[in-house]
């Protein structure tokens, strides 16, 4: 983490060096009215130093009073997605405030993080389910690497958590189990419905989505990004033709190239001249007969069982490759081309 410390006065640049050591895993520079030079940078006046700080680093560190912090941020603000952690100390580093980006910037985390390691540092977290020990659908996103859509609804549903009733989760197995094991979980606040059975779905509680797809509705979507695509095809088909049934996929399932972070096949192809010049810039990876028919999901039927008795080459594939070993998108078929995605 890049850290600006913001000092104002002697006290408080003393404080800044004292608080350094307890920050030796992350880049820190100091701003000051004192000294210039290596790490610490010398300024006039509180607002010459904030179009920097607030661009260029992770979290910001004020020694200061809370009052002159607000109104120094306060031009700055965005969104709770992109502005960074702001947290507030005290001169003899007893007391931290996250005050800004708590979760998604990292604040409270950094806040914990400089408590343990400073006797006697308390830690003034103002986050609700920080302080009741409920799980925060943010800070699950940001620990498993999930992307945030509409960011907004995530304060109902927060709400509906903190206040002790229902919310609804529309996901998979893998993401149900790492709901459960995860910081504050509590079974009664949650209702899960699988997205075979959407038919389900109450309308009248706020309602979660984990999935790589990116809907059309406005609830709180959680997306993972590693998605594998499994890639079958007839010999000699041309990487331009992959790279159209491949964005055709995309387009009509609400996925973003920018997830897939791999690409996999059966082991028969892979001198397919075509799939390896499309995935020259992605990982790929092959798959033998062996490894597909140990594999003791049911998937869609396929010619590859015929010609090659196995049970299949997109669906298998991508389950073998992927993190979560979800296959959420049976293969489509486009021309010789067939399609399938697992994360």
């Amino acid at each position: 983490m890049k850290i600006a410390i913001a000092t104002i006065n002697n006290p408080s640049l003393k404080a800044a060096k004292k608080l350094l050591p307890y920050l030796s895993e992350h880049e820190c520079h100091v701003f000051n009215k004192s000294e210039d030079g290596g790490i610490f940078y010398k300024f006039d006046k509180v607002d010459d130093i904030m179009p920097t700080a607030w661009a260029e680093f992770d979290a910001i560190i004020f020694l200061m009073a809370t009052g002159a912090v607000i109104r120094k941020i306060a031009p700055h603000l965005k969104d709770k997605a992109t502005d960074p952690a702001v947290l507030i100390m005290t001169l003899d580093l007893k007391r931290v405030i996250p005050l800004l980006s708590g979760h998604l910037g990292g604040a409270n985390e950094l806040a914990n993080g400089l408590c343990k390691k400073i006797e006697g540092c308390v830690n003034f977290v103002t986050t609700a389910s920080d302080q009741i020990k409920v799980l925060a659908f943010d800070m699950f996103a940001k620990k498993h690497r999930l992307a945030i859509s509409n960011l907004k609804s995530l304060a109902e549903v927060s709400n509906a958590i903190i206040n002790k009733k229902k919310v609804q989760v529309v996901t998979y197995p893998s993401m149900i189990e790492a709901l459960k094991a995860f910081e504050g979980y509590k079974e009664e606040n949650f209702v899960f419905v699988m997205p075979d059975d959407l038919q389900n779905i109450q309308k009248d509680i706020p309602t979660v989505y984990i999935t790589p797809q990116h809907l059309p509705n406005t609830a709180l979507q959680l997306h993972p990004q590693e998605v594998v695509l499994g890639l079958g095809m007839n010999r000699g088909t041309s990487a331009d033709e992959i790279d159209k049934a491949v964005t055709r996929f995309c387009f009509e399932h609400g996925i973003e190239k920018e997830q897939i972070v791999k690409f996999a096949s059966f082991s028969a192809k892979v001198d397919e001249a075509g799939l390896l010049e499309y995935a020259k810039d992605k990982e790929l990876e092959f798959f033998d007969e062996d490894a597909i028919n140990a594999l003791t999901q049911e998937f869609s039927p396929s010619q590859a069982t015929k010609f090659f008795n196995i049970k299949g080459v997109a669906e298998p594939a991508s389950l073998l490759a992927s993190r979560y070993k979800t296959l959420f998108l049976n293969k489509r078929v486009y021309g010789g081309i067939t399609v399938a995605a697992a994360f």
